[in-house]
């Protein structure tokens, strides 16, 4: 699936989408999931319809014993060894913007009020 020629909203429904169909190959009903993860049988069909909290995708992964797709999700990544000599060891605690202003430049222009 090209997620790069969705919407954030098709995302969100297709992950709803799919954590539904886990459900269902656990033959486990709404109701029971509902209660498992803390919210009602609505809001547990709002979750599958794409609009819910983060925090009830990863209670309704954990009740469905799936997660390992959080790791699948958004790997756990580190610096490469070039970065951490660069910065000293020191691992970075916010970004920076470009040090010769462009950046800033072109949100001026791009900020019209």
């Amino acid at each position: 699936m090209n997620f790069d020629s969705m919407t954030n909203r098709a995302i969100a429904q297709e992950i709803g989408q799919r954590i539904d169909q886990l459900r269902l190959e656990k033959n486990i009903t709404q109701q029971q999931l509902a209660d498992e993860i803390g919210v009602s049988r609505v809001s547990y069909r709002q979750l599958a319809k794409g609009a819910a909290k983060f925090e009830n995708i990863i209670a309704a992964l954990r009740a469905l014993g799936r997660l390992d797709l959080i790791e699948q999700f958004i790997p756990e990544t580190t610096f490469s060894p070039m970065a951490q000599l660069k910065s000293k060891g020191k691992q970075p605690q916010r970004a920076s913007s470009p040090r010769d202003g462009t950046a800033n430049d072109q949100n001026k222009k791009e900020l019209d009020w």
